[in-house]
């Protein structure tokens, strides 16, 4: 079975002037749109559609430096977004500034090759730093993309054959801030503290007004914990059928006063993760209601009077359910019974999503 996968490489530096350039008309394009769209609506009540768009672009890519099909993506981008968002103008691409936009080339599929070990695309070599042995494929859609630090890369779509795990375990996940997660089984993720760690230094940057050692640890940061989280769900993937996580959201914690540390355990980036490589190896995965899964008893399903109660309970880490006698590790408790809930047995009065 193949499936398409996102491959991510970063680009040399030294084509980081002719990719700024490029960047550039982009914005400018993307802004031209931008206009001409809200004039459209405006003063005629019109859409214009991405075919309606392409009309009104059409030649601009020798101007502009750009490959005429990059044109027609940016066209296409933006009635997509137009009609996902429901405005009637989009926000700016801004090409300088402390605000401006981060760089953003599409490249539509056919469009860039593997040639004389670079990749190939309007006219250009660009030497990458080739970790996947991207001659093998044959790419499909791709783009170049700039970060915070100025740093380029390609994203290119291919195809790949999807390798089934043998594992066939069934696991349940707790999300929380003691542990990143907690699985039914007792495995355990502990918090990274990422940010924590690096906030003293963060300080001292920010105070000498150190824009890019700023940069620099953000995207350290950011790095550990990706490579924390991508270690911890291969794991679980490769020895797993079936995965439920509960439907905690960071977005409304966020709003707490545990914010900083709801938003370095990164749950929505381990669920993200979970999710595409679940569906790449073909295996069950499911985000399941978690209420009450820290109350409930997962040997007798009860809601025991001796439960862990509100913020009150949240320093709670183990308890005796006064039910059945049974004694439980607050997290590893909270994962069976959103297993559970992943199977069909909800806790009583409490709905499956």
């Amino acid at each position: 079975m193949k499936l398409t996968k996102t491959l991510k490489v970063r680009v040399r530096d030294k084509h980081c002037n002719l990719l700024n350039r490029m960047a550039c008309s982009v914005n400018f394009c993307w802004n031209y749109i931008n206009e001409l769209s809200h004039r459209s609506i405006k003063e005629r009540g019109v859409f214009l559609s991405a075919y309606d768009i392409q009309k009104y672009t059409q030649g601009a890519h020798k101007e502009l430096g750009l490959h005429s099909h990059t044109v027609q993506c940016i066209g296409k981008e933006y009635a997509t977004r137009r009609k996902q968002f429901k405005k009637s103008k989009l926000n700016w691409r801004k090409s300088l500034g402390v605000r401006r936009s981060l760089g953003w080339i599409p490249i539509n599929t056919g469009m860039a090759k593997w040639k004389n070990g670079q990749v190939y695309h309007n006219g250009h070599y660009f030497k990458v730093w080739d970790s996947y042995g991207l001659n093998q494929y044959k790419f499909r859609t791709a783009s170049f993309s700039e970060d915070a630090r100025g740093r380029w890369y390609f994203n290119v779509v291919v195809e790949v054959e999807a390798e089934v795990p043998a594992g066939q375990n069934q696991i349940g996940i707790d999300l929380g801030l003691k542990d990143t997660a907690t699985c039914s089984d007792g495995t355990k993720l502990e918090a990274g503290r990422f940010y924590r760690d690096q906030e003293p230094k963060l300080a001292v940057a920010q105070r000498a007004g150190k824009k890019k050692r700023v940069k620099a640890i953000h995207a350290k940061i950011a790095n550990r914990r990706k490579d924390a989280l991508h270690k911890f769900s291969r794991q679980l993937v490769n020895r797993s059928g079936e995965i439920y996580v509960g439907n905690v959201k960071s977005s409304s914690l966020a709003k707490t006063k545990m914010a900083k540390s709801v938003l370095d355990a990164g749950w929505a980036i381990l669920k993200t993760m979970l999710e595409y490589k679940c569906d790449g190896a073909g295996i069950v995965f499911k985000e399941v209601n978690e209420s009450y899964t820290s109350q409930a008893c997962s040997s007798c399903g009860s809601l025991p009077d001796s439960r862990p109660k509100g913020i009150a309970g949240l320093g709670i880490r183990e308890w005796t359910c006064s039910e059945c006698g049974v004694t439980h590790d607050r997290d590893v408790n909270a994962a069976k019974n959103i297993l559970a809930v992943g199977h069909g047995r909800p806790i009583e009065g409490i709905p499956v999503l």
